[in-house]
């Protein structure tokens, strides 16, 4: 007799309810929690290390353990004080979409298989079209985020503008650019020695004259420029680059025009984010991630190509053992338009929070977040011991302790040891990095369920941690 891999439904709704009363417990306490915990590799390996269990046990206690000890430690990058990096806000109606996508588990690779959810995954990828004010001829599909984006992207302007021959071609983007586009092009079989990391201006932005220089310099030497990637708000400082400057400059060239717009592009869907980003509609192919300001769980991100059958041309590949699912042409194969053949139901998620709360409501969250780096900025300045390293910009400001009766060495490990003076504090978390070769600090404030009086709480203690 075959052993049992399932629950009665007596069981199945014990359980299931269980879940979605933590969660509901989660979500409406989130701010009485600490925004981060990091356990100690050897106390949770302590938790967790078991020889593989021959039995079951209770589903309630094997959940339990989870809740305590897995999800108890790890910084909730949904909690309103929780500034650091790029926040992943979340929402309930999307953690119920991941539920039900799961328990239906589609497969959403070809349309034979999964015709209802690729329909979805159609009409939200244009929505986000529509948003940064793509062409009705580009499309896309949702991928796991930035990364995976921009890898694709980048492998559809190879395929494009190289066709099979790599030698001597050359890549531009500045040195703010995020390392998942210098790892995708390793990844696709780029040296060194083919990328050109170029130094970005006072506004922590690419230059377009030092790129011109660039692509002229290396056409003498007999290369072969093909691809420049912009930025749509860095994770450093929210730096937006010069994007019609950068797609005339590309058009003229012949070089493919990628957009990183993994953090900031979906602020096109406010006024403040569109004057942001003029130009990136010119841009032939675009990353977004929906799980960064559009307030979806992980994973859920995008990538659109400015004509969407160079897509299909770079990727698609049909085995016999698919041929079922190519019936028809008039029919899309996801599967045919990136790397992975099996792939969940994504799209739902974004789907159902933008039908559940409406557009309207997304721009008031979306607007809020830019108020909140404002206000931030505003309190800082007024604190008289801050320099701001960059100003307000797509929700982020960067920042760092400058007072001035301390040396700059003494400056540099203030400013470093903030973060974690910060987390020991318990009540908002940021984060560092370097800008114009120093250390600075940085606040993220995206998430709708910020209030003012967090950002001013914030700013109050960073200054009383600086002083300590």
């Amino acid at each position: 007799m075959v052993s049992r891999i399932e629950l009665t439904p007596r069981e199945m709704r014990a359980l299931g309810y269980r879940v979605v009363d933590i969660l509901v417990e989660r979500f409406s306490s989130l701010r009485e929690q600490p925004p981060a915990v990091t356990g100690r590799r050897e106390e949770l390996e302590a938790r967790f290390r078991e020889p593989l269990p021959e039995q079951g046990a209770d589903p309630s206690a094997v959940v339990a353990q989870a809740v305590e000890h897995a999800f108890g430690n790890a910084m909730r990058v949904d909690h309103p004080r929780f500034f650091a990096f790029v926040p992943s806000p979340g929402n309930f109606v999307g953690a119920m979409a991941d539920a039900l996508a799961s328990g239906f588990n589609p497969f959403v690779g070809t349309w034979l298989a999964g015709s209802g959810p690729a329909a979805i995954e159609l009409v939200t990828v244009d929505w986000l079209r529509d948003i940064c004010g793509f062409p009705e001829s580009a499309g896309g599909l949702f991928l796991s985020g930035g990364s995976m984006a921009n890898l694709t992207a980048l492998a559809v302007a190879r395929h494009v503008r190289l066709g099979g021959e790599m030698s001597g071609a050359q890549v531009y983007f500045s040195d703010q650019t995020h390392s998942s586009v210098e790892r995708a092009l390793r990844v696709l079989g780029f040296g060194a020695g083919q990328v050109r990391k170029l130094p970005v201006d006072a506004g922590f932005r690419l230059d377009p004259a030092a790129l011109e220089q660039a692509i002229a310099a290396d056409r003498a030497a007999g290369l072969r420029p093909f691809c420049v990637v912009a930025n749509a708000g860095t994770t450093n400082t929210g730096a937006v680059d010069p994007l019609e400057d950068l797609a005339a400059l590309c058009r003229a060239g012949g070089l493919w025009l990628h957009v990183d717009g993994a953090y900031g592009a979906a602020a096109m869907i406010v006024d403040e984010g569109r004057a942001a980003m003029r130009g990136i509609e010119a841009a032939d192919s675009l990353s977004l991630d929906p799980h960064k300001w559009l307030f979806q769980p992980f994973e859920c991100g995008c990538v659109l190509v400015r004509d969407r059958r160079l897509l299909r041309d770079t990727f698609r590949i049909t085995p016999d053992y698919l041929r079922d699912a190519h019936r028809l042409r008039e029919e899309i194969n996801f599967c045919d338009h990136g790397v992975q053949l099996t792939r969940g139901f994504r799209a739902l998620k974004l789907w159902m929070t933008l039908k559940v709360f409406g557009a309207a409501a997304v721009r008031d969250a979306v607007s809020h977040g830019f108020g909140l780096a404002r206000l931030a900025e505003e309190r800082l300045r007024e604190a008289g011991c801050w320099e701001i390293t960059s100003p307000a910009q797509m929700a982020i400001v960067a920042f760092r302790y400058a007072d001035a009766g301390r040396t700059e060495e003494e400056l540099e490990a203030i400013n470093r040891r903030l973060v974690g003076d910060m987390i020991a504090d318990g009540y908002a978390v940021v984060s560092s990095t370097v800008l114009g070769g120093r250390t600075a600090l940085r606040l993220c404030t995206i998430n709708p369920r910020t209030t003012a009086e967090e950002i001013v709480e914030t700013v109050r203690r960073l200054g009383r941690c600086a002083k300590l």
